[in-house]
């Protein structure tokens, strides 16, 4: 008798497999709402880890289920993470793309099975993405160089650290850095090197560039992280009362290097308003409303004067 009981419990079960797989309710219902996979490129940054609390934070108010994965700023992880998602069957997927074009195989295996798309903070090269959310990166690159600019007098010689090669955010904040210095004839940048948004990376490799270079009046770093290991770079060396430093995002630690005087300035972007509109547009758009192609996100200056309001 329990042989056959055992047995019948088993085939109940492999039964009902496939309705828990895609996301229904034990018993053969439907879920209470959507379940929708958040592919993130690394939580090892403070920035991602407020981006995925903001998603988190609007899918328990809408109802929804939310599944994190973690690319770490890896390509061939994140298309592991993403086919994943798609053969549990999500509703709809949030991509923040570790790279712009090693992401398109994804976004167009996603829409072959019908799921869309969504794009945060960075954007993707290819397939069909419903809407991009993120800052305006290129406005932010030229905020952060205008601020820049200013500090060292109109005139000087600046270094920029840029972010993973690949990524939409290093090439757009590259791009409005460069859109503003290139229209001024008295600043020369003397150094460009990529330090992948690391923070490690940005001191070793600010190391390196101050060994190399006697005159560094300014730098501007594509994320905080790297220009915080620059700061610490220079303060080693002795040379950090010399150089203005700009840094974006606005995460804690930058935005209290700002309070101490040890950062001049940091572009916010608001990661967690990023992560919620991400899910909010994700639910409208699931509900039959109309989305824009790109939400963008607004942009504000931290300097000394106002950064007890970023805390």
């Amino acid at each position: 008798m329990k042989r056959t009981l055992v047995l019948i419990v088993s085939v109940l079960l492999v039964a009902a497999g496939p309705l828990f797989a895609s996301g229904q309710a034990e018993g053969g219902g439907e879920a209470e709402g959507p379940v929708f996979g958040l592919s993130v490129s690394t939580l090892n940054n403070p920035f991602f880890v407020t981006l995925r609390d903001g998603a988190q934070a609007a899918a328990d108010e809408m109802g929804a289920e939310l599944v994190v994965v973690d690319s770490q700023d890896d390509p061939a992880r994140e298309a592991s993470n993403i086919q994943d998602l798609i053969q549990r069957g999500v509703d709809a997927l949030l991509i923040n793309p570790t790279d712009s074009d090693a992401v398109v195989p994804s976004v167009r295996r996603a829409n072959d099975a019908g799921i869309p798309v969504f794009t945060i903070d960075r954007g993707a090269n290819g397939g069909e993405v419903v809407s991009h959310i993120a800052s305006d990166n290129v406005a932010g690159g030229e905020m952060a160089a205008e601020y820049l600019i200013e500090a060292i007098g109109g005139s000087g010689q600046v270094v920029e650290l840029q972010g993973i090669p690949g990524t939409s955010a290093a090439r757009d904040r590259g791009e409005g850095f460069n859109n503003i210095v290139d229209q001024n004839d008295d600043v020369e940048v003397i150094a460009r090197q990529t330090a992948n948004f690391n923070r490690t990376e940005g001191l070793n490799v600010f190391q390196n560039i101050l060994q190399a270079e006697s005159d560094i009046d300014g730098v501007f770093a594509h994320n905080d992280g790297m220009v915080l290991g620059a700061i610490q770079a220079a303060e080693s060396a002795g040379r950090a009362d010399d150089i203005v430093f700009v840094g974006f995002d606005a995460i804690g630690d930058a935005v209290q290097a700002v309070q101490d005087g040890r950062l001049a300035a940091t572009v916010a972007q608001q990661p967690a308003r990023i992560g919620s509109l991400g899910v909010e547009t994700a639910m409208s758009d699931m509900q039959g409303e109309s989305v824009e192609d790109f939400i963008p996100v607004p942009l504000a200056l931290v300097t000394s004067e106002n950064a007890s309001e970023f805390e």
